[in-house]
């Protein structure tokens, strides 16, 4: 079905508006974009910000009066002047088949790929992840995920037990398995987080190595090996209850991290590990550590 785009530049003090405007004229859909170049990194819990110019996207059936459309919009704001807008059309396509072609197998390192399940394995021989892009936040693609992913490729994961903490997908908790880790402990407070994970860890013949909790049903328990993919300020916040669930001589690999946020984020864990230079990748970064005793 051919469909009509409504796209009006907004400011924070009207974007809310405009957007309950638009699906009450009958919009299917409405997507906030970022119209000033103004990254939006980690907002503050609890807050939404909007850029300081918002782009809105009306999604409308092409045989919609626009016209009516506008009226019924301006005749709802006072005063009654649209900010700046255009009406497009948008090409129908086949968007399974389109979202399908591009996501394609990534390697990792040496010997890790992340395969979708309706591609064939580039190298048969490698470890193959296999994960489609579904509920949660993870298919290798973002720079923090990849970091991290490299890192596993690199140094293995032949552990007892491991965490992954902010588990999205459940990506890294997979690839440590696959990688050689006994069991894997893959934490998030987000219950939809958990659901995927438990699918791709089936998907992945490792189910009976990971299980999936919330933050509060994670044991007391010490690993050779902690990962977090989050933010910065909940890894410098959790410092010191990570610390306290990786043993003398494991590792710890955080990522998430603005090149900004680096230098702030290593201090936080400098009283319990000997941080390592950030790796870098694109704006983001990762660090790295190695427990050592705390009298």
């Amino acid at each position: 079905m051919p469909w009509l785009q409504l796209i009006l530049e907004t400011t924070p003090d009207n974007a809310e508006q405009f957007s309950e405007l638009l699906s009450e004229t009958g919009a299917s859909a409405v997507t906030f974009l970022d119209s000033a170049n103004q990254p939006l990194y980690e907002p503050p819990v609890g807050e939404t910000p909007l850029w300081s110019r918002t782009r809105i996207i009306g999604l409308f059936d092409a045989a919609t009066d626009m016209d009516t459309v506008l009226i019924q919009i301006s005749d709802a704001i006072t005063p009654n002047r649209l900010p700046d807008h255009r009406i497009s059309p948008l090409e129908d396509k086949d968007w399974e088949r389109e979202w399908m072609d591009n996501f394609k197998p990534m390697p990792f390192g040496h010997r890790l790929w992340i395969v979708p399940s309706w591609t064939p394995a580039p190298q048969p021989e490698a470890i193959n992840i296999l994960l489609d892009p579904g509920l949660a936040f993870g298919t290798g693609t973002h720079p923090t995920t990849a970091l991290c992913l490299q890192w596993l490729d690199e140094h293995g994961a032949n552990h007892d037990e491991v965490i992954d903490y902010g588990c999205g997908s459940g990506i890294l908790a997979v690839a440590a398995a696959k990688l050689g880790a006994s069991h894997v402990w893959a934490v998030d407070n987000d219950p939809q987080a958990l659901i995927a994970t438990h699918d791709n860890a089936q998907k992945n013949t490792v189910a009976d190595n990971i299980d999936a909790v919330l933050p509060d049903a994670l044991p007391d328990l010490q690993t050779s090996l902690l990962l977090a993919n989050i933010l910065a300020q909940p890894l410098m916040d959790f410092a010191e209850r990570f610390a306290a669930h990786v043993a003398p001589g494991g590792h710890i690999v955080l990522s998430g991290i603005l090149a900004e946020q680096a230098e702030q984020v290593a201090a936080s864990y400098a009283p319990w590990f000997t941080m390592e230079p950030a790796t870098f990748k694109d704006e983001w970064v990762r660090l790295n550590g190695q427990r050592f005793n705390v009298n």
